[in-house]
C-alpha cells in the first residue's frame, strides 16, 4: 500500500494580486492619457505641416492654443500620479507639449519696438456687425470713447448704415467708403481717397481707401474673408489673394476685419510673412478672443477679427470691445507711423 499526501491548496499571495491590478490600472492610465493626447498630437501634426489650407481641417486648427493646455495639464498629472511616471511615456508627452508651447510663446512675446515720441498716430477699429444686427448707439459710443480715427465694418447691409447715420456717426467720422453690397465698408475722421473695391479674387469685393497722416498715405484694407466652415477652399483662395495684395503693397498699409483666421491657420501665416505684422501678437497679448460673444452662453474662444500693418507702422495697443448685437467683439488699435530709418527690415 502506498501512502499518498494530500497536497494542500495554493493560495495567491496577495502581493501579486496588488502588483497584476497595479499594472493594470497603469496600463489603463496610459492608455487613457494616450486617447485624451490623440487631439493635441493631431492638431500639432496639422500646424506643422499647413494641412488646414483649403480642407475641413481648417475648422478644428483653432483650438490649437486649448490642446497645449490640455497637454500641459496632462504632464502634470503624469508627474504627479507616480504610477503613471513611465519614463517613456512622459518624455513623449513632454516632447509633444515642448513644441505646441514653442509654436505659441512668439505670441506673448511683445516686441521691442521703440516708438518716437512725435510719432504721427492712427486709431483704428474693426467689427463685423452681423448683418447691421450691432447696436448702433453703442457702436457710436464706442468710437467716440476710444478717439477713434477709422472704422472699417462688416456685415454691415444699406439699413445699417441708415441705422449708423441716424445714431449720428456722420459727426464723429464724416468720411466714408460705403459698400453695403461688397459686404464692407469704412467710416474716417480723415478725409479719403482712391477708395473702392479691391481687385482680388476674393468671394466678395473687399473696400479700400487710403487716408493721410502725418504727410504719409496710408492704405486701408476692410477685409471679411469668406469662413472655412462654409467652404475651406474659398476661404484660402481669399486669403492667398490678400497675400498677393499685400506683397504689392508698401509698408504704409493696413488690413483690418474679419479674417475667419487665427495665427494658427497656414494661411493667415502666409499672409503676415507677407510683409504684415499682427498687432494683438506684436504687443504680446497671443490669447485674444473675438468670437462667438454675444448671442450664445458661450464665450468668446477664438480671435477671428485682427488688425494687422505694414512695416512702416508699429502697434501701440490694442485691445477688444464688447458691442451688443453682434457675435463678434470689436477689435481697437493705436498704431504709429514710424520714421523710414526705424521701420522693420
Amino acid at each position: 500500500m502506498t501512502d499518498t499526501a494530500a497536497s494542500a491548496p495554493r493560495v495567491a499571495d496577495p502581493r501579486q494580486w496588488g502588483s497584476r491590478t497595479g499594472r493594470r490600472g497603469r496600463m489603463l492610465g496610459l492608455l487613457g492619457c494616450g486617447v485624451v493626447l490623440a487631439v493635441p498630437f493631431a492638431l500639432l501634426v496639422v500646424r506643422l505641416t499647413g494641412l488646414d489650407a483649403g480642407t475641413p481641417l481648417a475648422v478644428p486648427v483653432v483650438l490649437f492654443p486649448y490642446t497645449a493646455v490640455l497637454s500641459v495639464l496632462v504632464l502634470g498629472t503624469m508627474l504627479a500620479v507616480p504610477a503613471l511616471r513611465s519614463r517613456w511615456a512622459v518624455t513623449v508627452v513632454a516632447l509633444l507639449t515642448a513644441a505646441q508651447v514653442a509654436l505659441l510663446v512668439p505670441r506673448f512675446v511683445p516686441h521691442q519696438r521703440h516708438v518716437p515720441a512725435a510719432a504721427a498716430e492712427l486709431r483704428v477699429a474693426t467689427l463685423n456687425a452681423d448683418v447691421g444686427g450691432a447696436d448702433p448707439r453703442a457702436l457710436v459710443r464706442l468710437v467716440q470713447a476710444e478717439r477713434i480715427d477709422v472704422l472699417a465694418v462688416q456685415q454691415l447691409p444699406s439699413a445699417g448704415v441708415a441705422a449708423l447715420a441716424e445714431a449720428g456717426l456722420g459727426t464723429l467720422l464724416p468720411h466714408h467708403e460705403l459698400h453695403p453690397e461688397y459686404d464692407s465698408s469704412i467710416y474716417s475722421r480723415i478725409p479719403l481717397s482712391h477708395g473702392g473695391p479691391l481687385h482680388a479674387d476674393t468671394a466678395w469685393p473687399q473696400t479700400t481707401a487710403d487716408v493721410t497722416v502725418g504727410g504719409r498715405t496710408v492704405r486701408l484694407v476692410a477685409v471679411h474673408t469668406y469662413y472655412p466652415l462654409g467652404d475651406a477652399k474659398r476661404w484660402t483662395r481669399d486669403m492667398t489673394a490678400l497675400t498677393s495684395v499685400a506683397r504689392r503693397s508698401g509698408p504704409d498699409t493696413v488690413f483690418l476685419g474679419d479674417f475667419n483666421a487665427s495665427l494658427d491657420h497656414a494661411p493667415m501665416r502666409e499672409l503676415l510673412a507677407s510683409g504684415l505684422t499682427d498687432t494683438h501678437a506684436e504687443l504680446g497679448h497671443g490669447w485674444a478672443r473675438t468670437w462667438p460673444a454675444g448671442k450664445s452662453l458661450v464665450p468668446p474662444l477664438v480671435q477671428l477679427d485682427h488688425v494687422l500693418h505694414g512695416s512702416g507702422l508699429v502697434g501701440v495697443s490694442v485691445g477688444e470691445r464688447t458691442v451688443p448685437g453682434t457675435d463678434h467683439r470689436a477689435v481697437v488699435a493705436e498704431l504709429a507711423l514710424l520714421p523710414a530709418r526705424e521701420r522693420a527690415g
